[in-house]
C-alpha cells in the first residue's frame, strides 16, 4: 500500500508531462499552419484532444504557452548540446567548430514559427527566472570549456575564461535575434564567420 501510495505523485507529474506534450505538439502544428494570432485556443484544445479548463490548468493564456514553446524548442537544449559536444570534441577550436555547426543545422530546420518564439518576450518572472538560468548555463559550460584548455594550452590565457564566455555567448545571441528579427539575414554566413572569429581571439593553435 505505501509503494503505490509513494507512486502517484510520479503518475501524476508524468501524465501532467503528457498532456503539455500534447497541447504544445497541437499548438506548434496549428501555429506553423496558420499562424499565431490566427489560431484559437479553441482549436488548441480541439486538436489535443483536451477540454478548455485542462488547458488552464496547465497555461493561463496563449503567450503563456507560446513560452513554454519558446523554452522546450529554442532554449531547452543548450546543456545537453554542450555535454556532447565536450564528450565528443577535445580541442577548444573543434568544441567552438561543433558548436557552430550544430547552430547553423539547427537554425536552417527552423521555420517562421521558430523566428516568432525566438522573439517571445518573457512576461513573468518565471520566465524571466528560466531565461536567465539558461544563459548561466551557456556561459558556465564554455567557461568550463575554456578553462579546461587554458591549462591544456590551446586557449589564449591573455583573457579570463569568463570574459571569452560572455563573448561567445554574446555574439552568438545577437545573431540568432538579427535572424529572428530580418528573414533575410545572412545567418550561415554570419555564424562562419564568428566561427573563424572565436578561433583567431580564443585559439592558440590557429
Amino acid at each position: 500500500m505505501t509503494n503505490a501510495v509513494e507512486m502517484l505523485p510520479g503518475r501524476r507529474e508524468k501524465r501532467k508531462q503528457e498532456i503539455r506534450s500534447r497541447i504544445e505538439h497541437a499548438a506548434y502544428t496549428l501555429f506553423k499552419r496558420k499562424g499565431i494570432e490566427a489560431t484559437s485556443i479553441e482549436q488548441i484544445c480541439m486538436d489535443a484532444d483536451v477540454a478548455r479548463r485542462t488547458f488552464y490548468s496547465h497555461y493561463p493564456n496563449k503567450h503563456a504557452l507560446l513560452q513554454s514553446l519558446s523554452r522546450a524548442r529554442v532554449w531547452g537544449s543548450v546543456d545537453a548540446l554542450l555535454q556532447e559536444i565536450m564528450e565528443n570534441h577535445e580541442a577548444t577550436s573543434h568544441r567552438l567548430s561543433a558548436m557552430i555547426n550544430t547552430m547553423e543545422k539547427n537554425i536552417s530546420g527552423y521555420e517562421a514559427i521558430d523566428r516568432a518564439l525566438i522573439l517571445i518576450t518573457p512576461s513573468s518572472s518565471d520566465d524571466k527566472n528560466h531565461l536567465h538560468d539558461v544563459s548561466n548555463t551557456l556561459k558556465d559550460q564554455l567557461r568550463h570549456i575554456f578553462e579546461i584548455g587554458q591549462k591544456t594550452g590551446d586557449t589564449t590565457a591573455r583573457y579570463s575564461a569568463d570574459l571569452l564566455a560572455e563573448m561567445v555567448v554574446g555574439t552568438t545571441n545577437t545573431l540568432l535575434m538579427s535572424w529572428a528579427l530580418d528573414t533575410s539575414y545572412p545567418i550561415g554566413d554570419k555564424l562562419e564567420e564568428a566561427g573563424l572569429f572565436f578561433n583567431q581571439v580564443i585559439c592558440t593553435e590557429a
